[in-house]
């Protein structure tokens, strides 16, 4: 196994996105802004979602790199780091997903 992760891989996204729009896609797509990168995430995960439904592995493993980038790409834009995320994943972990929703579902509810 690589040692690849999307820590190193959220740093190639802030290097490239620091790049000429003329030379990375990164920065070209950064350039567009917040809304069309979400567009863009948006697209990748219908994609992939298409690539889980029709079985085929290779395709779902090729439209999971692009979905991972993108959603990269899009918390660059935000200025929100992947620790963050990795963060609120972990603290999700200390209960069953089932008891991390009806929480959530609770603490959605009028008051």
């Amino acid at each position: 196994m690589s040692g690849f992760d999307l820590s190193r891989l959220e740093a190639i996204v802030a290097e490239r996105a620091a790049a000429s729009p003329d030379e990375s896609w990164t920065a070209r797509l950064v350039s567009k802004g917040r809304e069309k990168a979400a567009q863009k995430l948006g697209e990748e995960a219908v994609e992939t979602v298409i690539a889980a439904v029709g079985q085929d592995s290779a395709e779902l493993v090729g439209e999971s790199a692009d979905l991972l980038y993108h959603l990269l790409v899009v918390l660059k834009i935000a200025d929100i780091p992947l620790s963050d995320v990795m963060a609120e994943l972990e603290r999700r972990t200390t209960k069953s997903g089932l008891q991390e929703k009806a929480d959530r579902a609770g603490s959605a509810a009028p008051r």
